[in-house]
């Protein structure tokens, strides 16, 4: 199976994995979830991270085939849009990232957004496979967290976005507009139904006391991950799942990223003074 190099950078006020991964053998590569730096108190964004892959992408000499993301991010605004204008590089989503455009379209109350998904280059679809470089990736749908949600296998690499977490933390929430624990549970059997030696790229990773990780091979989810080492099935998990996110307050970019990232990563189109402006959607949701 072949194997890609993957580096991995670290978002720490996001808690976000960003990754570059490429075919050591023709230098093509891909980036997933690359973000996009937005300081709440201010209002005001920055390129700090994404420059961050920039550097690394032109240091090490990658020719970059792909800009993926593997869903619309609830925590951090999507950098695929400033990669592409410096890497002249396409965008790709999974297809299903339709469904969240209009979901959060009605919730925004914005008529005028276009909810088609050409905001993005390419929309992958469950079981599509390309090539970066010599190294075959394939889509899978993985839904639960949200609509969209897929994974990237990549040889013997797989980026799992905000399905699993590390082992000690267990598994990504499924309690967000869209979200199903019993979805999630249906795709994370798919993820580990993957050879026990398949490299799993988190998206995210909170645990406090040890430095952040990023990734785990599905033997050791297996084995060691604190929602999945019993081999729950999809009531146990369900029950497990939804009572751990009844206590979970809801991100607090949540509001401020999702109308960016159903627009591909681009800030709403300026107003007559020239500036973007962000909506909140008082009293939709209930105080947690």
């Amino acid at each position: 199976m072949k194997s890609p190099i993957v580096e991995s950078f670290w978002d720490e006020a996001t808690g976000s994995w960003q990754y570059v991964f490429h075919d050591p053998a023709t230098m093509q590569g891909a980036v997933v979830d690359p973000v996009w730096n937005f300081d709440p108190l201010a209002c005001a964004t920055r390129t700090d991270s994404a420059a961050e892959l920039l550097d690394y992408i032109r240091a090490t000499g990658i020719e970059v085939a792909w800009i993926l993301d593997t869903h619309p991010h609830a925590d951090h605004f999507s950098a695929a849009p400033w990669l592409k204008e410096k890497l002249g590089t396409p965008t790709a989503i999974g297809e299903h990232v339709v469904k969240v455009q209009k979901l959060w379209q009605e919730i925004y109350h914005l008529p005028d957004l276009p909810a088609d998904g050409a905001q993005w280059d390419r929309l992958f679809a469950d079981g599509e496979e390309f090539m970066v470089g010599e190294i075959p990736v394939r889509v899978i749908h993985s839904p639960g967290h949200t609509l969209a949600s897929v994974t990237y296998v990549a040889g013997d690499a797989a980026f799992v976005h905000d399905t699993l977490m590390m082992p000690d933390s267990g598994t990504s929430r499924a309690d967000f507009p869209g979200g199903s624990s019993a979805e999630l549970y249906d795709s994370l059997q798919r993820i580990l139904a993957l050879p026990g030696e398949t490299r799993l790229y988190v998206g995210h990773d909170y645990a406090p006391g040890r430095p952040a990780q990023c990734m785990a091979t599905v033997a050791e989810q297996k084995a060691r991950n604190i929602h999945l080492r019993d081999a729950p099935d999809a009531a146990t998990y369900r029950a497990r799942r939804d009572k751990r996110d009844a206590t979970l307050p809801l991100p607090k970019l949540m509001l401020a990223a999702l109308q960016v990232n159903i627009r591909g990563g681009r800030l709403p189109e300026p107003e007559s003074d020239g500036r973007s402006y962000l909506k909140l959607p008082l009293n939709y949701f209930e105080p947690r």
